[in-house]
């Protein structure tokens, strides 16, 4: 099963608006993506189990604070994926990074791996794969089974615009995985992009074309 959830903070709403404008700047892109990633993992981590620590404060008092009871491991899809790190390792510093690179085939739009690189951690860590778009969702499913293959089981998704046809792709070729996504728009145009959505989330991250 897939748990798909809509984070539709206000936040989250007004910020993406500013993505979907053709006329912001890359940097102004990149930026506001970065906070809307930030926003997107502090509701998803509203119901994380944390364990308990003892701390001594500057007082000399000893107290019982909390702490990551696992490990998190960000995973971006190369390339627009590493758009969204910074702005959630802003909050959570103490993640790991892991890289999974796919570059989709614009005849089939089939996604093909040529990067895979996970940190060493326990396979019961908190795997959060991030991708601006879930287009198609090839590029979501390769990147879920392959990690599944490798022994994780703890995966969630962070995306911030998707299609309808990508979630029920999605829905039909992984399970047990959270999808957590900020707007879910109309449909996948002739081409593979996400309508209206917000172009190619790389280009405008890094400036290209």
């Amino acid at each position: 099963m897939v748990n798909v959830k809509v984070l539709d903070h206000p936040l989250i709403k007004i910020k993406l608006t500013v993505l979907r404008d053709k006329n912001t700047k890359h940097t102004e892109f990149k930026s506001n993506l970065n906070e809307i990633a930030s926003l997107m993992v502090f509701e998803m981590l509203r119901d994380y189990q944390v364990k308990n620590i003892k701390v001594e404060t500057p007082t000399k008092s000893k107290t019982t604070g909390q702490t990551f009871n696992k490990e998190i491991v960000i995973v971006p899809i190369l390339r627009a994926g590493i758009g969204m790190i910074d702005g959630i390792t802003n909050l959570i510093p103490q993640a790991k990074i892991g890289h999974i690179g796919l570059y989709r085939d614009e005849k089939t739009l089939e996604a093909h791996e040529y990067f895979y690189k996970i940190p060493n951690v326990s396979k019961d860590s908190v795997i959060i794969i991030v991708d601006p778009m879930l287009a198609t969702g090839g590029s979501a499913v390769d990147a879920i089974n392959r990690l599944k293959k490798d022994g994780f089981k703890n995966i969630k998704m962070v995306s911030l615009v998707g299609a309808p046809e990508g979630i029920k792709y999605l829905k039909e070729n992984t399970t047990n995985v959270d999808l957590y996504i900020a707007a879910i728009d109309k449909k996948l145009n002739k081409d593979g992009y996400i309508v209206p959505g917000l172009g190619d989330a790389g280009d405008r991250i890094f400036g290209t074309k």
